[in-house]
């Protein structure tokens, strides 16, 4: 019994007509017509009624058409499973990343994926969060990591890392770091050192500010936590971060959460709902980098 056989088997049944099936798996209706009989006689069954002028199905035709139609469709999910493999071996992969980003999960992943499997071409743009979900709704990347004010784009596939409030970060001595409590107006009477436009972490502070009418004195601006962290240890200005990038920094500044500033920072990875096997596979390595590394929201 060959796949071609039950294929041709299927057709004609569908067709309920010789010549017909013939056109649709385009070969001649005398090469439907002998496969079928050389299947029949495997088979030690008429499959077909060829009294009439429409070919109906004998009891054992029924009794095979579903098995057949299930053998064909496993001879091409196997194709499919295959298809799928060739491609991930070899095919291309474009990442995004937010400017800034210093997460070595990230770069763990990536690391372990091209390990896996070394014949797929790695690339990484950095970009700002809009135009890196631009680029993943086009096309243009597979996968990237953005930052977002409260939750990722909503008409994409998405995994969210962190989830955090925003707090300032300033020196020993500073003004603020006497103070309890924290809220945005307190910035008023300080420079302020942030994130560029186009992360998250700088829409949910210019949404807060709008909402409250509140025009703050951006000082500097630097795309990496590190910097920012640098510069306000310096003196230079109040430091406005996530909670887990304030924290790294505990040696030499003191963070206050900014209490009237409730939505949250989020960073998230994005991917298209139709994604191929790498991105399946380099999502899967990143739950894994990003496993116990940081808490992802509950409901998450």
């Amino acid at each position: 019994m060959e796949l071609r056989q039950l294929e041709y088997f299927v057709a004609v049944a569908e067709e309920r007509n010789f010549t017909r099936a013939a056109e649709r798996v385009h070969i001649s209706q005398s090469g439907v017509s002998a496969q079928i009989r050389r299947l029949e006689r495997e088979l030690g069954a008429d499959l077909f009624d060829r009294s009439a002028r429409a070919v109906t199905l004998t009891v054992a035709g029924k009794a095979a058409l579903e098995h057949a139609r299930a053998a064909l469709a496993a001879a091409g999910s196997v194709g499919q499973a295959v298809g799928e493999v060739t491609d991930l071996i070899r095919g291309r992969l474009a990442v995004g990343m937010v400017v800034g980003c210093t997460l070595d999960p990230l770069f763990d992943a990536l690391a372990a994926f091209h390990e896996a499997h070394p014949g797929v071409e790695l690339s990484l743009l950095e970009d700002g969060s809009d135009r890196l979900a631009d680029g993943v709704r086009t096309g243009a990347l597979d996968l990237a990591l953005v930052g977002a004010a409260a939750a990722p784009p909503g008409d994409l596939e998405a995994r969210t890392i962190i989830s955090e409030r925003l707090v300032v970060a300033v020196p020993p001595g500073h003004p603020l770091a006497e103070r309890r409590r924290v809220v945005l107006r307190d910035l008023a009477d300080h420079p302020v050192i942030c994130m560029p436009p186009g992360t998250g972490l700088r829409a949910v502070f210019d949404q807060a500010c709008a909402g409250q009418g509140f025009q703050p004195a951006i000082a500097l601006q630097a795309g990496a936590a590190d910097a920012i962290a640098g510069l306000a240890a310096r003196g230079l200005g109040v430091a406005v971060l996530s909670a887990s990038m304030a924290a790294a920094h505990r040696d030499r500044l003191t963070a206050r959460t900014i209490e009237d500033v409730e939505t949250p920072g989020v960073l998230a990875l994005i991917w298209a709902s139709a994604a191929g096997p790498a991105v399946r596979e380099l999502l899967a390595h990143c739950r894994s980098a990003f496993e116990g590394q940081y808490r992802r929201p509950s409901g998450e």
